[in-house]
């Protein structure tokens, strides 16, 4: 069976993103065009659906995490501080951006909320998850046959 950890997120992430996005299960608010993902970074992200790839991103990590909460997530976005002279630190990223994309992940139906312990996938994203990382992987037989394995 093919599971989604056994396919590259480089090439499993745009093809879900390209999947929530016809669904419609996410959509950027207005402000997002002006959001950055993180203190750590300088500039809010310049590529136009870069909205539906961190909300793929998202559903992923939650997926492979198990019940999680937007606090886990963001230290999974996080990175490293330029402090200028100083030596950098540690920093987590946005988390007003991932809550509000597991907020819509929820409303559609693809993540479920965990007893108090953040959320989980829900059986409709595990099955998104399944047959799209399916359908990626049966494209990547073709130019890489060791990954036949996995179908």
């Amino acid at each position: 069976m093919t599971h989604p950890t056994d396919v590259p997120p480089s090439a499993l992430l745009p093809r879900l993103a390209s999947e929530l996005k016809s669904r419609q299960a996410v959509n950027p608010p207005p402000w997002a065009l002006y959001a950055k993902t993180g203190v750590h970074k300088q500039q809010a992200p310049t590529q136009v659906d870069w909205w539906y790839l961190r909300s793929a991103s998202v559903l992923r990590k939650i997926y492979i995490l198990g019940n999680t909460g937007v606090m886990r997530l963001s230290a999974e976005y996080g990175g490293k501080r330029d402090r200028g002279s100083a030596p950098y630190h540690a920093r987590s990223g946005s988390r007003a951006v991932l809550r509000e994309i597991v907020h819509q992940l929820e409303k559609s139906g693809l993540v479920q909320p965990y007893k108090n312990r953040g959320r989980r996938i829900s059986p409709e994203g595990q099955r998104l998850l399944d047959n799209t990382a399916r359908e990626v992987l049966k494209g990547l037989v073709e130019t890489r046959p060791e990954l036949a394995k996995y179908l």
